[in-house]
């Protein structure tokens, strides 16, 4: 295990999984050292590390670039993503029970990637993102296939306010029977961000009610902003 890994495993998960239940997302502070963001962010412009390269402006879904990593992944991010799903795979699990889901996920990732082959799905469905000024994403959802894991991550590679500033990632939640809501965030450089990749469990009257929720990124003022996410699940294309 990657020993950026293996610091992150050894952290209390218990206050992780409780924000996650409650508000399905979870900012976890300093946990990717810095030597190792600046190595990832510097290796955007290495094709060797990619399978596909997309310009958002082309699909109308903003205004940056993206690229899927191929396979392997580079040891940090292959131990990054077996121990994040590790973590959070109770938390899935009792999302589906609480919203009477029939699915129940493995235990490891490797398990769970099993399934996502069996669909057909074996492509890697981690990317890194680079927005410049004037850069954003619409909301969205990162669902590439009937496979998909409900829980993803992001890695914030630049520090806001001195590498660039705007870039919010946003987040909304659809409440039954009333106005969407939008959550802001402005994580920092280090931090990992985890959050539900469709819906999430929330608590009403009459028992729990799936709360749907996408993702997005205000528009970035000035500088370069590079994240990188995490998806648990691979895509077919």
């Amino acid at each position: 295990m990657h020993p950026t890994a293996k610091a992150l495993y050894e952290r209390d998960w218990h206050p992780v999984a409780r924000q996650l239940q409650d508000n399905g997302y979870v900012i976890i502070p300093k946990a990717i050292p810095y030597n190792d963001c600046h190595e990832l962010a510097g290796a955007y412009h290495d094709p060797a590390h990619y399978r596909k390269t997309i310009t958002m402006a082309r699909y109308r879904f903003g205004l940056g670039e993206y690229k899927y990593f191929s396979y392997p992944l580079p040891d940090l991010l292959q131990s990054l993503r077996e121990t994040l799903y590790a973590r959070i795979a109770p938390v899935a699990n009792k999302w589906m029970e609480q919203m009477e889901i029939d699915i129940r996920y493995p235990e490891t990732h490797a398990g769970f990637q099993e399934r996502c082959a069996a669909n057909g799905q074996d492509l890697p469905a981690v990317l890194i993102l680079q927005y410049g000024a004037g850069g954003f994403n619409t909301l969205h959802q990162d669902i590439y296939g009937d496979v998909y894991f409900p829980i993803q991550a992001v890695l914030f590679l630049d520090e806001a306010g001195k590498d660039y500033t705007g870039g919010e990632f946003v987040l909304t939640e659809q409440v039954p029977r009333a106005q969407s809501r939008a959550i802001v965030l402005q994580p920092a450089k280090g931090d990992i961000l985890l959050f539900t990749t469709q819906f999430r469990p929330a608590k009403g009257s009459r028992g729990f009610y799936r709360a749907h929720m996408k993702h997005g990124v205000s528009t970035v003022h000035s500088g370069h902003r590079h994240t990188l996410g995490i998806i648990f699940h691979d895509a077919s294309t």
